[in-house]
Formats: structure tokens, sequence, C-alpha cells
């Protein structure tokens, strides 16, 4: 399926009007359904439907289950296809097939829904929710000095292919502390296009992620720095603003926040250490 759908719209300049081709990011809903137990006894449960813009579906699939606490280690997934049965959701429905040992806990996944879903959980609650999933405090040496957090925006704005047509997708890109991209990843939603990110990562037995950062092309929520803590990583950067919560859960993460990356600026809400100043001198 395509990334970018084509349209034609009216453009108004002044009192003017003139018509033209556009082209729009396209957002279609993604079903995830899971096979396991048994070899005797193999059932299918879908467990979320996410809008998404089409591609690296399989990514997406594997960094949510891994980010949620189901799975574990990519040996655990038999096999990760699109379902072609209904050819209603054709290439909208997900089936990954978990290795007949794996055991599912569901109510992780109902107790992270409910703690994502701002349904007046407490903060610590909710940290305490997401701790549950990681091995505690990040532990790091991993760090940057600031040429390297001004250079992200537009080094990941030359990779976004779908940005570049439509204006209108995010990015998630996986940096090591010379600002090598590693990997990059778009989609129409932000949580979608790190669960991407760190599927793909997840696949190629990269995490933890204790020697990379992470950058956002929109805002941070709790969510993204859930995601992140759990994959290990110990700088999150974006071009927005992070949420009170999100700084609350990323000081008890150890995570370095930056936040506002752009223009050649940026403020930090927690790890302040590990961007590293070569004028120590402050005003």
């Amino acid at each position: 399926m395509p990334l970018v759908a084509p349209v034609t719209i009216h453009k108004i300049s002044d009192e003017s009007l003139t018509e033209a081709p556009d082209l729009l990011a396209v957002e279609e809903p993604l079903e995830i359904r899971l096979g396991f137990g048994p070899v005797t006894d193999r059932q299918q449960r879908a467990v979320a439907v996410t809008m998404r813009t089409p591609g690296h579906d399989e990514e997406l699939a594997m960094g949510f289950l891994f980010s949620e606490g189901i799975i574990q280690q990519p040996d655990e997934i038999i096999s990760c296809r699109h379902c072609v049965q209904d050819s209603q959701k054709e290439g909208n429905v997900l089936r990954v097939e978990l290795h007949p040992d794996v055991v599912i806990d569901w109510s992780r996944l109902e107790r992270n829904t409910f703690a994502s879903s701002s349904c007046g959980l407490c903060g610590k609650t909710t940290i305490d929710a997401i701790m549950a999933l990681t091995s505690g405090p990040l532990s790091s040496n991993f760090s940057v000095e600031p040429a390297i957090l001004h250079a992200l925006p537009d080094r990941v704005r030359q990779t976004q292919r779908a940005f570049a047509y439509t204006g209108g997708i995010h990015a998630a890109a996986l940096f090591d502390a010379d600002g090598k991209l590693l990997i990059v990843r778009e989609d129409i939603g932000r949580h979608n296009a790190l669960d991407k990110l760190i599927g793909a990562a997840f696949w190629q037995n990269w995490l933890p992620l204790s020697h990379s950062g992470i950058f956002l092309s929109g805002r941070i929520g709790v969510e993204l720095v859930q995601k992140s803590w759990r994959a290990g990583v110990p700088m999150l950067a974006a071009v927005g603003a992070p949420s009170s919560l999100a700084v609350q859960m990323a000081k008890e993460a150890r995570m370095t926040v930056a936040g506002f990356v752009r223009d050649k600026r940026f403020n930090l809400y927690s790890e302040p250490e590990r961007v590293v100043l070569v004028m120590t001198n402050r005003v």
C-alpha cells in the first residue's frame, strides 16, 4: 500500500482560486492479531487496532508487542504476516504467530491501556505500572555534544520521504553518539513511528538501546517515554515539548529528555549531564 494518496485541491490566494494536484499521507487501520497456545490447541485473538500509515507493519506490531511486555525476544515469534482471507481488510490485518511456549499475561495489556489513557490514575501509579516492565532506572554512559542535537532536525527531515510530499507525517529516528542516523521510521501516528523503530531494533537484536538516542518530530507524551524506557534508550529528544508526566517518568527512568530541539536551541528536563558542553561558562 502507498504512503501517500493523490487528491485535487482548491488553493485560495488572496481573492483568486486555482485547482491543483496534491498528496496526502495515507491513514489506514491495522488490526494486530496473535496466534498462540500449544501446537495441539492454537488460538487467535485480536489485541489492538491502530490507525497507521502502511509500511513496516511487521515492525510496528513487534514494537507494540515488545513495548507492552507481551514478547521479550525475537525467537518468540514464529511468523509475522498479513492476513489475506478477508478481501475487505486485505493488507490491514497482521497476524503474529508466537512460539507455543510463550505464555501471555493478558491482564498486562489491560493494565497498560488504562495507564496510558489518562483515565484518572495518578502519575505515580502509571510509573509503577511501567517500571514492572523494565529492569529499573537506566544506567548508560551515552552522551552527546549540543551540536549533535542541533543537527538532528534537518538531518532527519532530509530522510523523510513521506513528509516531503505531504507535510503531515511524524518521524522517529535512532541516532548514535556521533549523530549518525541508524534507523528512521515514518507514520501518521507518533506512537506508531516509535513502535516501528523499536520493532526494527528488536528484530535485529539491538535491544537494549543503551548506546543510542531517539529523536522525535513532535511532542513527548508519557507513552513515548514508556516505550523508550522499555527499549533501554537513555536519551529522548524532540522538536516539541514534553508533558509533565513524561518528565516525571523520565526522571524515574534516569532518561535524558530534550525538548524544543530546533533553531540551534533546546531545553533539558532531566539528566542534563548526558549533554556535554564544550564551554562550561553559563549565563
